[in-house]
């Protein structure tokens, strides 16, 4: 029934069951001292692990083994693409740092992260949304027989959501991230975007452009480098516009990038705010950003022709460089018009 000898499956449960010692060659079992094990598959059938759920049912598997078997015509296998760029971000070491394990399971937290990270390249925006794949074609790509149901990623979700780490998971993979591309975060770009609510808390509805209709709705405040690669994201209800978020974004970066460094941020006429624009230089902040309100118009014959060499092609254009000064001439910027 099980497809494997009854003396087989108890060799390999007295040999889990016994201490082991931690090594890192291939084919030794780990311990981490509460009975659960870390060790190679014995199944030699990708596409039929029986034997890694019998020990994950018994409590004895903390994740499995990917396991990948030449194939053709796998749906979707273009996102293992990715992962090498994955891999190198440090969001498994990062996530095994925060979390440790969520228990035994087949579905562990390196599987469970996996998934959830190929869902988002799949555009696949919800667990709901894996009724409509087949879980073999998604357990493929994940070295697996099947990729995990609804009901089991929702469960996953609501124990990592119970540890109450989320904000630590972020800024301990922010401040990898700075500590690896520290050279790319002279400038920060900052901008917001709208995303549907579907929780159970009463928040403001406001336009949803895609479906053309009023929802609930929260903002995702993201923080990207010079690259365009995200250092961290917040969230906030959607009435919070940027001006108010400003000053804790600027306090999350100088906590990432220190108390000396100077950082161009730049953000756009949302933040618009010549009160936020003194305290954001006070504290060592540069800023960039579009003019907002009424301004003096300025005479053609102040402007200069100037030619740029960008991608191949010469752009033209016209520009006048100027000092501003606002609130009432304590503040002086400068000001670039084209």
């Amino acid at each position: 029934m099980l497809g494997v000898s009854k003396s087989a499956v108890s060799k390999w449960l007295t040999r889990v069951d016994k201490p082991a010692t931690t090594s890192s060659v291939a084919g030794t079992v780990q311990d981490d001292g509460g009975g659960v094990v870390s060790a190679p598959s014995l199944d030699t059938d990708p596409t039929y692990r029986l034997l890694d759920r019998l020990l994950a049912r018994l409590g004895k598997l903390e994740d499995a083994e990917p396991i990948f078997t030449p194939s053709r015509r796998i749906p979707r296998a273009g996102v293992l693409l990715a992962v090498p760029a994955l891999t190198h971000s440090g969001i498994f070491s990062v996530a095994e740092e925060v979390y440790g394990h969520i228990g035994p399971a087949f579905y562990g937290l390196r599987t469970t992260m996996m998934a959830l990270l190929l869902m988002a390249l799949l555009r696949i925006k919800r667990p709901e949304g894996l009724k409509e794949r087949a879980p073999v074609d998604l357990g493929r790509v994940l070295g697996l027989d099947r990729g995990p149901e609804v009901k089991t990623l929702r469960r996953k979700l609501t124990r990592l959501a119970a540890y109450g780490r989320a904000e630590v998971f972020g800024r301990t993979l922010a401040q990898r991230r700075v500590a690896r591309r520290g050279r790319a975060l002279g400038f920060l770009y900052l901008d917001g975007h709208v995303r549907v609510y579907h929780g159970n808390r009463r928040l403001p509805k406001a336009h949803v452009t895609q479906m053309r209709m009023s929802l609930p709705a929260t903002t995702d405040y993201w923080i990207n480098d010079t690259h365009g690669d995200p250092l961290f994201v917040v969230t906030a209800e959607f009435n919070e516009g940027l001006v108010q978020m400003l000053p804790a974004l600027a306090a999350e970066i100088r906590s990432l990038v220190g108390p000396r460094r100077r950082v161009t941020v730049v953000f756009d006429r949302g933040g618009w705010s010549p009160k936020l624009f003194a305290k954001l230089i006070k504290a060592r902040f540069d800023i960039l950003t579009y003019r907002k309100g009424r301004w003096k118009h300025i005479p053609a014959t102040q402007f200069v022709q100037c030619a740029k060499r960008i991608d191949g092609r010469t752009v033209r254009y016209a520009l006048n460089d100027r000092n501003v000064r606002l609130l009432k001439g304590r503040l002086c910027l400068r000001q670039i018009t084209r």
